[in-house]
């Protein structure tokens, strides 16, 4: 794997520690003399193979190297040029190796949802975490009663969005004997009928009432996910931002941040992270710091579908771009009928749950790449992809097909090691994830 950069981190040097594990049959693509040689993961990045003629197997999942390394500047000098700070949603790689890029590339921490999330990224060395979730299980309380107490430099954060949670989280953590108390900030609800987050201004301070009369927790900001609004529209996202926004600075006004060294604001989703940093710069100044937690996540692997359409990019072009860095490479195993093929990929491989995957190149058996012009995905079955070929294109079983697909967050998650390949074909890395 690849060795840290010159920025070593805690979590470069924890992630480094994946490559000590074996090369085998548990992960999906991987050369199978890999396995029987007992080569580790790190010791294959190493050799340099060839994704098409070095012993993968299909399918196998490629994330492109340049595209990864775009990405990754692409969101660290947007973030930097607003005055954001950066938590990117880490659910959607669950990839320490990718958690500790983007620390170094200065994300302020990680977001995450839920909390074996949080034990995967602690385990790995990761120093701040935002967990976009009321948390209310004992069981997770009291481990991170115990992380807290047991790492002063740890620095975790929280929504709360109810009364009853809170009084929940207080009782955890006092059964827990808990010396720290932990961050929480308030969750607006995007509206009625969105997801999580308080409905109402009122019950938000309702909420922040019950946080200051317990011992437990500590009130530093107000958060929420734009993305929820009903019916999302730049306007309509615009509007509660500034709801959120006003929130934080009425807050503040009661004295309800009295004593904080820094105010957190939290909010963005990959769709509207313009609408974001336009809004965050509307706040007034506070009576402490603001934290302006940006928490996008998708962007790490962008996509050929849902994001490649819904990228703020799209609406502010002079401010970057982000590239599509999935191929899912798979083998033309039947061709039962002129207009019908079958690749060795199905639900267990590709994402689906948005857009089926669309063909973009043909590997012929002679190695030269074609585009996959004529050829169309119609439905998924488990292990197989059928496929639609037009009236008069080519194409042989044993034939490789690359695919892009839609929405990274399930197209990370069926695969528990992912090959970066650079633009020659050539393995340069393997990602390790915990979903």
């Amino acid at each position: 794997m690849a060795a840290p950069g010159p920025r070593h981190t805690a979590a470069a040097h924890a992630a480094a520690r994946l490559a000590d594990e074996p090369a085998d049959h548990r992960f999906k693509g991987l050369p199978p003399d890999a396995a029987a040689s007992g080569t580790t993961l790190g010791e294959l990045a190493a050799e340099r193979r060839s994704l098409f003629t070095g012993g993968f197997t299909t399918p196998v999942l490629a994330l492109s190297a340049e595209r990864l390394d775009h990405n990754l500047a692409a969101l660290s000098a947007y973030t930097a040029r607003h005055g954001l700070a950066f938590a990117p949603h880490g659910k959607t790689s669950m990839a320490p190796q990718l958690f500790a890029r983007q620390i170094e590339q200065g994300a302020w921490g990680i977001t995450l949802a839920v909390p074996h999330q949080v034990r995967v990224a602690r385990a790995f060395g990761v120093p701040r975490i935002f967990l976009a979730n009321e948390l209310v299980d004992a069981s997770a309380l009291r481990w991170l009663a115990s992380e807290l107490d047991g790492d002063p430099s740890f620095r975790f954060v929280c929504y709360v969005d109810s009364v009853g949670g809170v009084a929940l989280m207080d009782e955890a953590l006092r059964a827990a004997g808990a010396g720290r108390p932990v961050d929480v900030v308030v969750e607006l609800g995007a509206g009625d009928g969105a997801r999580t987050g308080v409905r109402t201004e009122e019950e938000c301070a309702a909420v922040a009432d019950a946080v200051a009369a317990t011992g437990t927790l500590r009130l530093v900001g107000v958060a929420g996910y734009e993305g929820e609004v009903p019916g999302a529209g730049l306007q309509a996202v615009r509007e509660w931002l500034r709801r959120l926004v006003a929130l934080a600075a009425a807050f503040d006004a009661a004295g309800r941040f009295e004593g904080l060294d820094e105010i957190v604001v939290s909010a963005g989703g990959s769709a509207w992270f313009d609408a974001v940093a336009e809004t965050f710069a509307e706040l007034p100044e506070m009576s402490a710091p603001t934290l302006k937690l940006l928490r996008s996540g998708a962007y790490v692997s962008h996509d050929d579908g849902h994001y490649r359409h819904l990228t703020p990019f799209n609406r502010h072009p002079e401010e970057g771009a982000l590239q599509a860095a999935f191929t899912l490479w798979t083998q033309v195993v039947s061709r039962p009928e002129p207009g019908q093929a079958f690749v060795n990929a199905g639900k267990r491989d590709a994402a689906h749950d948005l857009e089926l995957p669309e063909a973009h190149a043909v590997r012929g058996l002679d190695g030269t790449l074609r585009p996959a012009e004529g050829i169309s995905v119609t439905s998924l079955s488990d292990q197989h992809a059928w496929l639609r070929v037009g009236d008069g294109v080519a194409l042989e079983v044993g034939e490789w097909i690359g695919f892009g697909m839609s929405h990274p967050c399930t197209i990370f998650d069926k695969w528990q090691v992912i090959p970066v390949v650079d633009a020659q074909g050539t393995v340069t890395d393997l990602i390790r994830t915990f979903f």
